[in-house]
């Protein structure tokens, strides 16, 4: 057996010998009270309660006992869930340090990964690490946070053997993902460049077997189709250099699409490429309508909390002290007197909030017709119009939130405006014609939202979802001429919201991480780096 808290176990006996004290003393008093009237009501005191003070004792030692959290015994816990196989192979080989694309092909491939795997939390994800060697990080796991650490720490140093061998990826993902043998679809994921030293035909004949096994292969590529050298970067983040082969001459990379369009042709599979905004979006967009099944973990969890027994206990012990004594019969009709006045101060039950979580069409109705007749003000308008948005009412919506983002109170007024943004969201999903106006509407809810809670991540994420979504060229008083104040500022002008590289930023804050992990790396790794032998990138 162990506990929470074990310091209260050295207090459980000294609650318990204080409250034994003052049931004795109270015990003296009632007596001394009792002699006073009478000697036969004296000793009638003295005949009642005599084990009060062992009973108060004993209770707030059983209660002590219970704040100090008793764990003992083990149970098998079981979690249920819709899930579908998925396997992350990461390229991690030099040729992924090119920074042709910001801040290099790694670090983007790692932060679109860690965003899949967050999104995809619910389901089965394995994470193979490739390089020269393939690597298996992880089998198949729910455990997304577990995942975002290993992918986290992955750095060309961890593979021991250099240069890139796709053909080995292909063939460890497809045999760990039919180590299960669920019938759920299963995913493949590859992330990499596209540089190999396989021949096409070995990986021509891996990808047809990932085709015959009914996988579905996605590739994610990055870099671009311009040769770019490889830069070796410092512990300070800067670069000092860039690679060379043997001839001392400088290694260029590039993104190889030839080579990733064979695969995919060969796998029957799909290519994600770089100029996506929203990488991970796209992977989920293609698996979006494949087969989850129920599927069951089993866990055995370990020291089970048994607070409930002492403190069960004390209750039963002083309720049954209660119940035996005289005054019981008098505290139980007090009850009833009571028990009915205190039900009538709770007032009746309000409609909307009752028909909430069942009926949502009601609520909204009922909500809408309170704002109409003034009841509740700006909160009422808020739940009015949040009802509406889960029936999808996208009018009554508006109106009502719009209302309620004129509120007073900050908090419900980041609410109202937060809830507005996800309508235009919708609103621009639904109609695409129209987008570009509805993303700049969001992006104007949420800079206000943001300017009453700038930490919000989610507003933060809302808001890079509108920029992304938005032409390149256009601001966001593209199509409404009287937006000319909300504009999209320009690189160079100040702004009041998230500019699209802060947005990034926030995204790509594994980054940091990163850059601490070369620092420690940095030791290991001498002057003789700068020279690789031939097609070790």
């Amino acid at each position: 057996m162990r506990f929470d808290t074990p310091v209260m176990l050295f207090v459980a006996p000294a609650v318990g010998l204080i409250f034994a004290l003052a049931a004795l003393w109270a015990r003296r008093v009632r007596i001394r009270h009792a002699q006073r009237w009478s000697e036969s009501l004296e000793t009638q005191a003295r005949k009642n309660g005599r084990f009060g003070p062992i009973i108060m004792g004993v209770a707030a030692l059983a209660a002590v006992l219970g704040l100090a959290g008793p764990r003992l015994g083990s149970r098998t816990v079981i979690a249920e869930s819709k899930a579908l196989n998925m396997v992350v192979a990461l390229d991690i080989s030099r040729s992924m340090l090119a920074q042709d694309v910001e801040p290099s092909r790694l670090e983007r491939a790692k932060s679109v990964a860690s965003r899949l795997v967050h999104d995809l939390g619910s389901d089965r994800i394995g994470l193979v690490a490739f390089a020269g060697e393939s690597y298996v990080m992880s089998p198949l796991t729910m455990d997304a946070g577990a995942l975002q650490l290993l992918l986290g720490a992955l750095d060309p140093e961890v593979s021991s053997a250099n240069g890139t061998h796709l053909e080995q990826a292909l063939r460890q993902g497809r045999e760990l993902l039919l180590s299960d043998e669920g019938l759920a679809d299963r995913v493949l994921v590859v992330f990499t460049d596209g540089e190999t030293h396989d021949s096409v035909g070995a990986i021509r004949s891996e990808a047809a077997k990932i085709q015959r096994d009914g996988i579905r292969l996605i590739i994610v590529s990055e870099g671009t189709t311009q040769p770019t050298r490889i830069p070796i970067v410092g512990s300070d983040g800067e670069i000092t250099g860039y690679y060379r082969d043997q001839n001392l001459n400088f290694i260029e990379t590039m993104r190889r699409d030839d080579l990733l369009e064979i695969v995919a042709d060969n796998a029957g599979g799909a290519i994600v490429g770089p100029d996506l905004a929203d990488q991970a979006g796209a992977v989920r967009r293609l698996i979006a309508n494949m087969k989850r099944i129920p599927h069951a973990t089993t866990t055995a969890a370990q020291g089970i909390l048994r607070a409930w027994i002492p403190l069960l206990f004390a209750v039963a012990l002083l309720l049954v002290h209660s119940v035996t004594r005289k005054t019981a019969a008098l505290a139980g009709l007090a009850l009833v007197l009571v028990a009915p006045e205190v039900a009538s101060a709770q007032g009746p039950v309000n409609p909307p909030d009752e028909a909430w979580p069942t009926d949502a069409a009601r609520a909204a109705r009922l909500y809408q017709m309170q704002a109409n007749s003034g009841l509740g003000g700006d909160t009422t308008f808020f739940n009015a119009g949040s009802a509406a948005l889960a029936i999808g009412d996208t009018v009554a919506a508006q109106r009502a939130l719009a209302q309620a983002s004129g509120s007073t109170d900050p908090d419900l007024r980041f609410k109202a405006l937060y809830n507005l943004g996800l309508l235009y969201h919708y609103l621009a999903r639904e109609d695409s014609a129209a987008a570009e106006s509805h993303f700049q509407s969001a992006l104007k809810v949420y800079r206000e939202a943001l300017l009453l809670r700038p930490a919000d991540t989610g507003a933060k994420w809302n808001l890079e979802l509108a920029m992304q979504n938005l032409p390149p060229s256009g601001g966001e008083g593209g199509q409404n001429g009287n937006q000319g104040q909300d504009d999209e500022p320009s690189s160079d002008q100040p702004s009041s919201g998230l500019s699209q590289s802060q947005a990034e930023q926030i995204l790509n804050s594994i980054m940091e991480e990163e850059r601490a992990t070369r620092e420690r790396l940095s030791d290991r790794r001498g002057s003789s780096r700068e020279i690789l032998r031939e097609k070790e990138w």
